[in-house]
């Protein structure tokens, strides 16, 4: 397991003025942890009103005399983020793919994880769900259930028990992120601490670590942090702090239906190229929904979520 390099303190200098790459590993407010591509770290912040980097961002750097300088933010593969009418929260960038972990109980919100699933696809970040604790049994077979929308998507839903079996677990998780940068995302209590000490043992020294370098004097605890899983630094965990609400703002209402499986697989079929799936005649997708003696592949819950989404998203165009 690769050890944490220790952050350079406040007010080194190395005399090097030679723009540097670097990751950025941490980030809180427009102050930042670099790492090197030798594994040093360097706390950074961004050139007078440049754009902030994120975690995951590839940057060129400069030492000055107390903290290196982001000179330059390299073009990102993608942005994983969410918006709402006051303001964008970024995750992070260059991003292989998410892994949504939920939990049997606390019950899970789908109209969340519906969110979380559009956000990725709109960036083209492939998506793994994950329900954990499957040793309580009800309630996961209640959760699995509900679920079984997902599982008929393409995207598949992998059971968990973090604390029961971490070991296998483990296994699991590692044949699914080998090789690739991968966000953990999830609401309070679904387990993604649990998660990130189980594949990156060092987690929480190296979030410590970072924590005091941020803090001292006027910077605070980071939230959003790279942890590397392997000694071959091939394999990046991103854990990503818990959320209330997950805004789509930046998603027109009209690419909507493209970005869920479920409802694109028939929109092809609407007799309006412009149609909003919602009540025009010769609508290819309305006559999918399922109902009591109608079944049909799009679920009533799934279309109830794609009909407020809609809703939420015009509206916003119109304030």
């Amino acid at each position: 397991m690769v050890k944490p390099a220790r952050a350079r303190p406040l007010g080194h200098a190395d005399g090097h003025t030679a723009r540097r790459d670097g990751l950025v590993i941490a980030s809180h407010g427009r102050h930042c942890v670099v790492e090197t591509p030798e594994g040093e770290r360097v706390i950074c912040h961004p050139r007078g009103k440049k754009s902030q980097a994120v975690v995951g961002d590839r940057v060129r750097w400069q030492a000055s005399e107390d903290e290196g300088t982001i000179e330059e933010v390299l073009p990102r593969k993608n942005l994983f983020y969410r918006q709402d009418e006051i303001r964008t929260k970024s995750f992070a960038a260059n991003l292989d793919q998410v892994l949504i972990l939920i939990a049997a109980e606390p019950e899970f919100s789908e109209a969340q994880l519906a969110r979380s699933l559009i956000a990725a696809a709109a960036e083209r970040i492939a998506p793994i769900i994950a329900l954990n604790k499957s040793d309580v049994v009800a309630p996961f077979e209640r959760a699995w259930e509900r679920l079984a929308p997902y599982r008929r998507m393409h995207h598949g839903v992998l059971p968990l028990s973090l604390k029961a079996s971490p070991e296998v677990d483990r296994a699991t998780l590692m044949k699914l992120l080998a090789g690739k940068t991968t966000l953990v995302l999830g609401p309070s209590g679904a387990g993604k601490s649990t998660l990130t000490n189980l594949l990156a043992p060092g987690a929480r020294a190296s979030t410590a670590e970072i924590s005091q370098a941020l803090n001292s004097g006027k910077h605070t605890t980071t939230s959003t942090t790279w942890y590397w899983v392997d000694d071959e630094r091939s394999t990046a965990l991103i854990d990503s702090p818990g959320f209330q609400e997950f805004g789509l703002n930046h998603i027109e209402p009209m690419q909507l239906a493209a970005l869920m499986p479920d409802i694109a697989e028939h929109a092809g079929e609407c007799k309006f190229y412009n149609c909003t799936h919602l009540h025009e005649p010769g609508c290819g997708v309305i006559p999918q929904v399922s109902s009591p003696g109608h079944p049909g592949p799009i679920s009533p819950s799934r279309y109830r979520i794609y009909g407020e989404l809609f809703a939420e998203l015009s509206q916003s165009r119109h304030r």
